[in-house]
């Protein structure tokens, strides 16, 4: 199983427990006026993130094919960059949000190599989608991906 697939994984723990900890019971973000613009850009953040976890977690993207993965971390991490600054002027972050959100950046830097590392290799191939399953991790990553999907409709429609 390659370790890109492992990191989006535990991405998908660290960032499932940021939400319910965090965004869910500390901050209690949805129930909050001011947090309307934090939570749109949670909004985008799950769904770029339940089409990383269904895009890789069921397929390889050759050729041109890569530039759809290149386009969702890129826009992760536009997401995360602004996020970051609308928190700061928002509301003071508690300690445990703070931890969870170094995790998760030190883990979406290790991530973004990984996959950079098998987008290298794809990009040399001929364009095509091609089916792969990594067994557990391909289920769990489904999981993942639902949940990212539904809380990106929730948290969407909070913020409207």
């Amino acid at each position: 199983m390659p370790f890109y697939v492992l990191a989006l994984v535990l991405h998908g723990v660290i960032g499932g427990l940021d939400v319910f900890i965090n965004h869910e019971w500390l901050a209690r973000l949805p129930s909050r006026r001011n947090a309307l613009t934090e939570e749109k850009l949670h909004s985008a953040r799950e769904l770029l993130f339940c089409f990383a976890f269904l895009s890789l977690g069921w397929f390889e993207w050759h050729g041109a094919a890569v530039w759809w993965i290149v386009l969702l971390y890129a826009g992760e991490v536009l997401v995360s960059a602004v996020d970051v600054l609308v928190e700061g002027e928002i509301r003071v972050l508690p300690r445990p949000e703070r931890v969870l959100h170094l995790f998760l950046f030190m883990n979406l830097g290790a991530l973004i190599v990984l996959v950079g590392q098998a987008l290298l290799g794809w990009s040399a191939l001929p364009t095509a989608i091609v089916f792969v399953d990594h067994g557990w991790a391909s289920r769990v990553l489904t999981v993942m991906g639902i949940g990212a999907l539904v809380w990106a409709v929730r948290d969407g429609r909070r913020a409207r």
